[in-house]
């Protein structure tokens, strides 16, 4: 069994009176999920968004329902907020995880007029604005983590060679390149942008977002941020700080890169993490075939 899951459950059991068919399920629920974790030879510790997505596309595949998949999510949901409460975790993957409407196959990719879309929403005639430009511009740009994003320091990106230090999970460390335009958009940012965030008076705090108040972002900030531009983007479905971070990765596939290179940008201890967007890439494929082959679209 996972690691503390029995203290979780017995803790349900003695606040919330669970049925025994209700332990029963979640504890199931647990066992599948350490069945997977053991599969993957992946630790709890090192599990992320990415492999909750795996995770899901693992339970689809084996031919689990629909409600059996979100009841299943639901109880990791849950299961990794105690463990983040509890302090046994320094961060919580299944934070930002809404089971209901999560996809099941593959994760949602926006298309390069969406991405354009979205990177030209934010309104530049104010601070927002132009500090979400340079939090949207990045996060595409780089393909982070929300967790890695929120916790960048202006000293961590090397404006000359074009690279930004990152750490991931684990505190490993991981350098990506940037390209020019977001380079330009940070420089911006930087010195023109940022000290308005800082009151008057207050210690500056070292990250390299702030929010209003002149305080580092939290990850539902970020989230919110998104939200709202997908919304003036007029982009339809979900979009979260992984859709651009799969967004990223899709891209760079589809451009020509190579597995290991994306592997190594997106900070993935294990390949089959990163192998998942080249099923994007051969649905994209398959359906320009479709559309495009005279055999699959005969006109008489």
């Amino acid at each position: 069994m996972l690691s503390h899951s029995q203290e979780w459950l017995d803790s349900l059991l003695a606040q919330k009176g669970f049925s025994e068919h209700t332990f029963s399920a979640y504890k199931q629920d647990l066992e599948t999920l350490d069945f997977f974790l053991t599969q993957s030879k992946i630790s709890l510790n090192d599990i992320d968004e990415d492999y909750l997505l795996l995770f899901s596309a693992f339970l689809s595949k084996r031919g689990d329902s629909k409600r059996t998949i979100a009841r299943r999510l639901s109880c990791i949901r849950q299961f990794f907020s105690w463990l983040f409460e509890e302090e046994y975790i320094k961060e919580n993957p299944a934070e930002l995880l809404d089971t209901p409407k999560i996809p099941l196959y593959l994760p949602e990719v926006l298309s390069l007029q969406e991405i354009q879309n979205l990177l030209s929403s934010p309104d530049l005639t104010t601070k927002l604005g132009k500090r979400d430009q340079a939090i949207l511009h990045l996060l595409y740009a780089s393909g982070l983590r929300v967790s890695e994003l929120i916790n960048v320091l202006p000293t961590d990106i090397d404006f000359q060679r074009g690279i930004i230090r990152v750490f991931g999970k684990g505190k490993k460390e991981r350098l990506i390149p940037i390209h020019f335009l977001a380079l330009k958009i940070l420089t911006d940012y930087l010195q023109n942008t940022r000290s308005l965030f800082i009151k008057e008076g207050e210690k500056e705090d070292s990250n390299l977002f702030l929010n209003r108040s002149g305080k580092k972002l939290t990850r539902q900030a970020i989230w919110k941020l998104i939200k709202r531009y997908t919304i003036i983007a007029k982009i339809k479905g979900i979009v979260s700080p992984h859709t651009l971070r799969h967004s990223f990765a899709t891209h760079l596939l589809e451009g020509g890169a190579d597995l290991r290179t994306v592997q190594v940008l997106l900070g993935h201890s294990d390949l089959a993490a990163t192998e998942l967007y080249t099923h994007i890439c051969q649905s994209k494929i398959q359906e320009i075939y479709e559309h495009a082959h005279p055999r699959c679209n005969p006109k008489d």
